[in-house]
């Protein structure tokens, strides 16, 4: 399951980010309003965590524009207590309304009743495609009856992504938005990772590379 977390206090998205990865979802994050409509528009996620208090768009509008095109689930985040406040962001199309300063535990649990009432299956941590498993929890991967190998995070992040859309091409810049958010990467650094990652899983014999280059595209992972 793909959360959009937006917040602009970088602090507090770290922290979001890292309990909800920890949890078992997979996290993307923006950091204000316009970024957060390109986000939601490119990742799709399951689900999104919104700020109302966002440079460039408000949180509000942010809601407003996204419930006018989709029902994915939202959840405000908001320093606003007042009843006022509260109705004012469910009129919008919030489906529920976290008043700050909150436990990462209970915006947890919100975000696991919001997905049961919009019917959302939540994505378990392992992950298993063409003979080949990967746990997200523990940055693991395993092919048949090998030894587990332990990955880097930039690896476990591109693997998840391929993993994750196993049998479809995914562009380059996807794929860097994916792996290095808003930290930055490149084709270069993608292609070099996308050799590491290959060599590790390739490390075996008779492996066949199910990682398949898109000649001016992408990348995808084999079915």
């Amino acid at each position: 399951m793909k959360i959009l977390v937006v917040e602009d206090d970088l602090s507090l998205s770290d922290v979001l980010a890292f309990s909800l990865r920890r949890a078992g979802y997979e996290v993307v994050t923006a950091f204000d309003g316009l970024a957060a409509l390109q986000l939601w528009e490119a990742e799709n996620p399951d689900l999104m965590v919104l700020d109302l208090n966002l440079p460039k768009l408000d949180g509000l509008a942010v809601c407003r524009q996204i419930r006018s095109q989709s029902q994915t689930p939202i959840i405000i985040l908001s320093v606003r207590s007042s009843d006022e406040a509260v109705v004012k962001g469910l009129e919008y199309g919030a489906d529920d309304y976290v008043i700050k300063p909150f436990s990462p535990t209970q915006l947890v649990a919100r975000i696991k009743a919001v997905s049961r009432r919009a019917g959302i299956s939540e994505t378990a941590n392992v992950l298993q495609v063409a003979g080949l498993t990967f746990d997200r929890s523990r940055n693991e991967m395993q092919r048949l009856n090998d030894e587990p190998i332990r990955l880097t995070p930039l690896e476990a992040r591109l693997l998840e992504r391929l993993m994750l859309h196993a049998g479809q091409v995914l562009t380059s810049d996807a794929l860097i938005a994916a792996v290095w958010g808003n930290e930055g990467g490149d084709k270069t650094m993608l292609k070099q990772l996308v050799y590491r990652l290959r060599s590790k899983i390739s490390s075996e014999e008779n492996i066949t590379d199910i990682i398949e280059t898109i000649p001016g595209v992408g990348y995808s992972f084999r079915e």
